[in-house]
């Protein structure tokens, strides 16, 4: 049963092979087995699980169908679950629990999916690596010493040892595609406001978008359906129809225009990843496609953008985490002062104090417009390249990552070298365009990505891109040894 993939257990579901508390129960026990190597779940939630398994069941006896009714899934811990620890893999959180749903938890479950539990991350999601977390890192189930990449590095570990079949996940600069590309998986960032962000705990607001991760597009077609739509809590969201993604997946290639900049292929790309991009060109120009060389001349300028961009609006949605409300509170405090300082300092980890402090100085008002307002517009201008670049093609085709997972530690000393394996996943969260890493091939044993991007809305042509891909190659069926 860990083997079927979402498309395969509605499937069975609709067929009545099996039950989804059957399934359920199959799928919590092989966690409780495996998980303890991986790290990927900060809390397990085996009685809403099996309630809403039974739920689903019930719903399907009577009559209902849905491609996600009755399919279990995970998500990302920095969705607010009602009644449920939502810790943002903080000890500042490690005490909170939601008073209400996420939207896209709420619009999930109304789908009638089964929640496992809440998976590890980055602590508040900052981190490529996720070992940042205040409940230890998680580790890559194609090899234990490497890291998952991050933020959703739980979420990416748990689908890829087949712990479930998908999960919910972020990105603020790459923590979908960059884990998906690390641990051999499919994972999509939607165009920005395409899935709402009310009860997602803010990291940066105008570039977080959740998403899906799991083992095929098809699959990440099926969990998007469920997370997309207009949502008026969120003053972000935008009412724009959710088209049926499944429904196009099947559609031709031929005459698709696919775009490779230039910049892409610099010196600090791995050469074998290179040439897995460039066989990754040959299979979709078997499909019908036709490649265009491009050029995003201001792509270098996007990772001192983002990083001034990002840590300044982390320093001022994490203002909130005080001690006074809810999260962590250090003890016996002399006076007001000493709460703020003991708490946040308690509470925070070296990664979130590093960010909050270099946000902080980039807002102060001597350096809002040397640095803040510079790397604004320098946001503009790579948002102006990808606009002139998508007058030519259809899609945008490239490497997801640089370097294929490293080492466990590996770059703990060294915060900009982990810094710049972003550099092709930010652009696409500057300009708030859609994005989607796929399996394409492996370097030493461990998986390497392609990062399609599109035109605003467009999620469904990468998906369909990737479909097609999947249909010719099969880098997404590999599974890690020893799950």
């Amino acid at each position: 049963m860990h083997q079927m993939t979402l498309a395969e257990i509605a499937r069975g579901l609709a067929a009545k092979k099996f039950s989804s508390e059957e399934l359920t129960k199959v799928l919590l026990a092989r966690i409780s087995q495996l998980d303890p190597q991986l790290n990927s779940f900060i809390s397990l939630t085996e009685e809403l699980a099996l309630e809403q398994a039974k739920a689903a069941d019930a719903r399907r006896a009577n009559g209902e169908s849905g491609a996600l009714l009755g399919a279990p899934i995970a998500h990302k811990d920095l969705f607010c679950t009602q009644g449920i620890r939502t810790s943002c893999g903080s000890k500042m959180l490690d005490n909170f629990k939601a008073p209400y749903d996420a939207t896209v938890v709420a619009k999930l479950a109304a789908a009638g999916a089964v929640t496992l539990g809440k998976t590890n991350m980055d602590e508040f999601a900052m981190g490529s690596a996720n070992e940042s977390s205040w409940y230890g890192a998680v580790k890559n189930p194609w090899n234990l010493e490497h890291v998952p990449g991050g933020s959703s590095g739980g979420s990416a570990a748990a689908v890829a040892a087949r712990l479930l079949p998908a999960a919910t996940a972020t990105d603020t600069g790459g923590s979908i595609r960059q884990p998906a590309a690390f641990t051999n998986l499919t994972g999509l960032k939607p165009t920005y406001g395409r899935v709402s962000r009310w009860g997602m705990i803010a990291y940066a607001s105008s570039l977080d978008q959740g998403g899906p991760l799991a083992r095929t597009a098809e699959d990440c077609a099926i969990m998007l359906q469920g997370m997309a739509g207009f949502d008026q809590n969120d003053s972000t969201s935008i009412d724009e129809p959710v088209p049926d993604y499944s429904a196009s997946l099947n559609e031709s290639l031929q005459g698709l225009r696919i775009g490779v900049p230039k910049e892409y292929f610099s010196a600090g790309l791995d050469p074998r990843i290179a040439e897995l991009i460039q066989n990754s060109i040959k299979e979709l120009q078997k499909l019908g496609a036709v490649i265009k060389e491009i050029s995003l001349p201001n792509m270098q300028h996007a990772i001192p953008a983002y990083y001034v961009i990002a840590p300044a609006e982390a320093s001022s949605n994490l203002s909130r985490f005080d001690g006074v409300r809810f999260g962590h509170r250090c003890e016996n405090p002399e006076n007001l002062i000493d709460l703020y300082k003991r708490s946040r300092g308690e509470g925070f980890g070296p990664e979130v104090q590093r960010r909050i402090m270099v946000g902080a100085y980039a807002l102060s008002a001597g350096y809002y417009d040397a640095y803040y307002l510079k790397a604004q517009k320098i946001r503009r201008l790579v948002k102006n390249d990808f606009m002139t670049a998508f007058n030519e093609v259809d899609i945008i085709l490239g490497p997801t990552t640089p370097n294929p997972a490293w080492k466990l530690g590996a770059k703990n000393s060294d915060p900009v070298a982990a810094y710049l394996e972003d550099v092709y996943t930010i652009t696409a969260n500057l300009a708030g365009l859609p994005g989607l890493s796929m399996p394409a091939g492996f370097v030493d044993g461990l998986p390497v990505g392609v990062q399609l991007l599109a035109p605003y809305f467009q999620e469904g042509r990468l998906l369909n891109v990737a479909h097609q891909y999947q249909l010719n190659t099969d880098w997404h069926t590999r599974t890690p040894t020893g799950f």
